[in-house]
């Protein structure tokens, strides 16, 4: 009778092989514990550098392909596939592409615009926003994108700093052009959004858009030489006066659209758009995102956290954008039945709060975070792939290597980088809060801003570590902690984040001394518990033998000022504070905050309900505080 062994033969291991699954498993446990987050890095960093060496290899073949370019072969590839969803109505990509032809033939005979040209667009979100800038791209225009919360002496230095031969004006913003008409440049032709028009020398649009051609403008209109030259002016605020006009290149854009794709949205993917579309986020990673992707866009004339979620299963939608403030507008709302049950897997944005992070998470289920950080204008943009609650992205060697950056000491009382003895920067140890600076070379460039050579040179820094080395800087401060990743702290300079729009200080405290009451104002930001960013508040100085007019003041703000930037806060004071610089002394206002009960000057209260500043009493504070007041 034959043993085991005959039976069921057992092949022998060599004896290297239990050694060598020991050193994997050894290797995988020690790669765990010190590297935890190596492959999402490597995942992360092998896309960031396929997306570039696909754009180098085009540049290579001297072929320079653009979103556009993108798009109109989306249009030939997918026609009927929807490109834009907005209030139920479906807009095709042969759609959206034989509109904006008609438009480009429009400027083409009517407006006399050739390849260089700037135009100027304030609009709404609505389709024909879309339809006119790639209409006015396929001239090879720049568009530059006006805010259309900016209203009177601040919108016509806007149009003026980007030297537009021709202003776009929605229809439903014919009272802003009546307000800025009477001072506008002569040699600014404008167009309106309508069919006819009660207002002199003002073109309309949409008769001419019916009567006009579908057919394409000739390529040669648009094409593009070049990656770094300039498709669009986007304002921001920047850190002081009045906006600026970044100048972006079809490099940024390029780069913003491949944002959806990196944190993982495909084709497939359905996108929600509710913020304003000449905020570089809705254009650039929205708009230019679902042309990178080839996936449909829903798009909303304005945020309304009560329709968000019921828009969302409505649509079938599965990626978001948000600012901070909209997390919190929608973790607000009451709670109701099936709130997780919708399609959304992925929320792209930057600004939100830990806590609103945690209970978007817990009441609206597993949608993954994907926090982000870049400025318009700038040459650095972290991403948070990890999920990693409160950070806007990592970093490593690698990435470095790739995109320079450090975080250096600042000096908040004079308002500029530590220097050493030796006259150079010098960085802050991991932990600290420091400015970010981003490296600027030839793969990594500063574009600046439209018409203003001052305000560009003023973002750079030079002779940073080394003779002839140059930076940007960010305006931004943060904190890189032992796992390198970062984290958001803070602004410096005159500026401050409010309902996720920057506000510059010194453009409210312009509009506040044109009051003839007013000898000086100190604009500053606060905090109020449960908010994201900083409210608005100005100390101010009264001339001599007046007295506050509260209703002027009022009007005065809500004229002149976005309501994002009206001052919430008025503390009447004797006296201005000034630093040993002799600038406006800040930081101990901050610290004060709008406390009644603490500050013995006259505090006032925009309350937007009453259209008016009202005495800030101990029982408006508390109201504030605990949220029964709306900000």
């Amino acid at each position: 009778m034959s043993g085991w062994d005959d039976l069921c033969p057992l092949p022998m291991l060599p004896t290297w092989v239990p050694g060598a699954a020991a050193g994997i498993v050894s290797l995988h446990l020690i790669q765990k514990l010190l590297f935890p987050y190596f492959w999402a890095d490597l995942r992360y960093l092998l896309k960031v550098l396929l997306y570039g060496l696909r754009v180098e290899m085009y540049r290579l073949q001297g072929r320079i392909v653009t979103v556009l370019d993108k798009f109109v072969k989306l249009a030939e590839k997918q026609p009927h596939k929807p490109f834009l969803i907005y209030e139920g109505k479906v807009h095709t990509y042969k759609d959206v592409d034989r509109r904006s032809n008609r438009i480009a033939q429009v400027f083409l005979h009517h407006g006399a615009l050739k390849k260089g040209d700037t135009v100027a667009l304030l609009m709404g979100n609505e389709p024909d926003f879309i339809h006119v800038w790639f209409g006015l791209a396929k001239l090879g225009c720049v568009v530059a994108f006006l805010n259309f919360n900016v209203r009177s002496r601040s919108l016509l230095h806007c149009v003026s700093s980007c030297e537009p031969k021709i202003l776009v004006v929605g229809a439903d913003l014919l009272g802003t052009l009546e307000e800025i008409l009477p001072n506008l440049q002569k040699d600014v032709s404008v167009w309106i959004m309508t069919k006819d028009s009660t207002f002199p020398s003002v073109h309309t649009l949409l008769d001419k858009i019916e009567a006009a051609s579908e057919d394409p403008v000739p390529v040669n209109q648009h094409s593009a030489n070049n990656l770094k030259s300039s498709v669009l002016y986007i304002f921001t605020s920047g850190t002081t006066g009045l906006p600026k006009a970044a100048v972006i290149s079809h490099m940024q854009v390029l780069k913003g659209a491949a944002g959806l794709w990196a944190f993982g949205a495909t084709a497939e993917d359905i996108i929600y758009i509710t913020l304003p579309l000449y905020h570089s986020a809705a254009s650039l990673l929205g708009i230019g995102g679902c042309i990178e992707l080839g996936a449909t866009c829903v798009l909303k004339k304005k945020f309304s956290a009560s329709q968000f979620w019921s828009d969302c299963k409505k649509y079938n939608v599965t990626v978001i954008q948000y600012i901070g403030e909209l997390c919190r507008y929608l973790c607000s709302q009451p709670v109701k039945e099936g709130e997780k049950n919708h399609k959304v897997r992925l929320a792209v944005g930057n600004g939100v709060r830990n806590d609103v992070w945690r209970e978007f998470l817990n009441r609206f289920g597993a949608v993954k975070i994907c926090e982000f950080y870049g400025a318009t204008e700038g040459n650095i943009c972290f991403m948070n792939h990890t999920g990693k609650i409160g950070s806007v992205g990592r970093t490593n060697f690698f990435y470095k290597l790739f995109f320079p950056f450090d975080l250096i000491k600042y000096d908040f009382q004079k308002d500029e980088p530590i220097r050493n003895k030796d006259g150079w920067c010098e960085k802050v140890k991991k932990g600290e809060a420091g400015l970010l600076i981003s490296k600027v070379n030839a793969k990594n460039p500063f574009f600046g801003y439209a018409g203003n050579k001052r305000h560009t040179e003023k973002k750079l820094l030079c002779e940073v570590f080394k003779k002839g080395d140059l930076y940007l800087n960010t305006g931004d401060l943060m904190v890189q902690d032992h796992e390198n990743f970062l984290y958001f702290w803070d602004r410096i300079g005159d500026t401050f984040r409010w309902k996720g729009e920057n506000v510059a200080t010194t453009e409210v405290s312009d509009v506040i001394v044109m009051l003839d009451f007013i000898q000086e104002a100190n604009v500053y930001g606060v905090s109020v518990p449960a908010h994201e960013g900083k409210a608005g508040m100005a100390s101010l100085i009264l001339k001599q033998n007046t007295s506050l007019d509260l209703g002027q003041m009022y009007k005065q703000v809500v004229t002149y000022l976005p309501s994002y930037a009206c001052p919430l806060f008025l503390r009447l004071q004797e006296k201005m504070e000034m630093t040993g610089t002799f600038k406006q002394q800040k930081f101990r206002l901050v610290d004060e905050g709008f406390n009644p009960s603490t500050i013995t000057d006259p505090l006032y209260f925009l309350d937007n309900s009453k259209k008016a500043y009202v005495l800030l009493t101990k029982e408006v504070h508390e109201m504030i505080l605990s949220g029964k007041m709306k900000l």
